[in-house]
């Protein structure tokens, strides 16, 4: 570094180059989510927050037997750079992985990545400017949204109900924002066991949403995570099975082998890949050749499939457990009943904040997520995406009985130092924030 000193910004104390950033970093703030994991991390909380799957389920010899073999038979080629698109054995099996969710496509397509995160940050990077707007569910995925916002675009929630995203709501939203003239670049949709409400986006939706996006020439952009993970019938079939041209699909092995492998995929249109490809590139040169081969030797010898069902089964125990516990503790409330995946979304009554209510969850060794993390317009105040992925059916039972006293805490101040009298629980059907309990 240049012995000069540093120019004299008008920054902050703490940092000297504040001003030197770039716009777009504004963007970049902290998440409620990633700034739970250090007090979830303590063992005496229960966390309920972070959605980190239960990767004790998977057998280690397993894993290992897998690493042992790729540095036996391909050491030379797994520590060594690879291509910008991923090793082409994986993106055949990748096909196989899609099939089962009625996908029909090509390796060529494929673009392997690390983690499917950086798929969506890569799609962003391709297709956003300042100014621009991504439509999503409302609530929708935390980090996508800081995603969307670190590009300097607008997320725009469409409302949903227990049938996932309202073709309606998608509709109004696009009516309004090009009479207003703004530029929607995409729709960004997870319509499987959604994250964070739990809820499934039926068949007849999705091909009504399809068609809207067709209509006006709006891309789709299918985040994928859960969809293999479901408790009994499988959901509907992707929306990319439907639509080829118009549907980007992100995918990933991080929920049905391991998040450190680092490992997921985007399926794009051919000319939308040649410029992922570039974008890959450039991000990281290539993704890692090690973390492919493993995972490419582990779906060789293993019966994944039977794994992916072992998987089912242990999330399954453990959603009937938070379902439980929600019954017996907080009855009075109303909550999601997902078929799949890893969330629960909790409405609480709406004279409390979960956000201002942390603190005290966390003095009582709970943790959750508030549901203000999940929408850029501020909404959610009074609900909570509860995870029940990563705690044992045990510690999911006492850390509801303990979010149980940290509610009644909350309602018996209101209720002390408020003029209106006691507060009543109040079960909102309306999903234009959370969705109805599942029956």
């Amino acid at each position: 570094m240049s012995s000069q000193n540093p120019p004299q910004q008008s920054g902050n104390n703490l940092d000297p180059w504040y001003s030197n950033y770039a716009a777009r970093t504004a963007g970049l703030a902290a998440s409620e989510v990633r700034a739970l994991f250090a007090v979830a991390s303590r063992p005496e909380v229960v966390s309920l927050a972070g959605g980190m799957p239960a990767v004790s389920a998977l057998p280690q010899e397993l894993v290992i037997e897998s690493m042992n073999r790729v540095m036996r038979d391909q050491g030379s080629v797994a520590l060594q750079y690879g291509s910008g698109q991923g090793v082409p054995k994986l993106r055949e099996q990748i096909l196989e992985v899609m099939a089962m969710e009625g996908i029909k496509a090509s390796a060529d397509d494929v673009v392997v990545t690390t983690g499917s995160q950086h798929a969506l940050e890569l799609v962003s990077k391709l297709f956003l400017d300042p100014g621009d707007v991504v439509l999503a569910e409302g609530p929708s995925y935390v980090t996508a949204v800081v995603i969307f916002r670190s590009f300097q675009a607008e997320t725009h929630h469409v409302a949903m109900d227990a049938h996932g995203m309202i073709p309606e709501s998608l509709r109004e939203n696009i009516a309004r924002l090009k009479a207003e003239g703004r530029r929607i670049k995409f729709l960004y949709t997870i319509p499987s066991f959604q994250n964070p409400a739990g809820v499934t986006l039926s068949w007849e939706r999705r091909l009504e949403i399809l068609q809207i996006a067709r209509d006006n020439e709006i891309l789709v952009l299918e985040d994928n995570p859960y969809g293999l993970l479901h408790f009994d019938a499988p959901p509907p079939p992707a929306l990319r099975s439907i639509e080829q041209e118009g549907v980007i699909y992100l995918g990933t092995f991080s929920k049905t082998l391991a998040p450190g492998f680092r490992v997921g995929w985007a399926l794009a249109p051919h000319a939308i890949r040649e410029k992922l490809i570039l974008a890959n590139e450039a991000a990281v040169l290539s993704p890692s050749s090690f973390s492919q081969l493993v995972v490419s030797e582990y779906l060789d010898s293993i019966d994944w499939r039977a794994q992916v069902d072992r998987f089912r089964g242990v999330y399954r125990e453990r959603k009937e457990a938070m379902i439980s516990a929600l019954s017996e503790y907080l009855p009075n409330l109303s909550w999601t009943d997902p078929d799949g995946g890893f969330y629960v979304w909790l409405t609480l009554p709406p004279n409390l904040d979960s956000k201002q209510m942390l603190p005290r969850a966390v003095k009582e060794l709970v943790a959750y997520t508030p549901g203000t993390a999940f929408y850029a317009d501020g909404g959610g105040r009074n609900n909570i995406r509860l995870s029940f992925c990563y705690p044992t059916p045990e510690a999911i039972r006492v850390g509801i009985r303990r979010l149980q006293n940290v509610i009644n805490g909350e309602l018996d101040l209101l209720e002390t130092f408020s003029a209106t009298g006691p507060l009543q629980t109040v079960r909102d059907r309306s999903f234009s924030a959370p969705p109805p309990n599942l029956d």
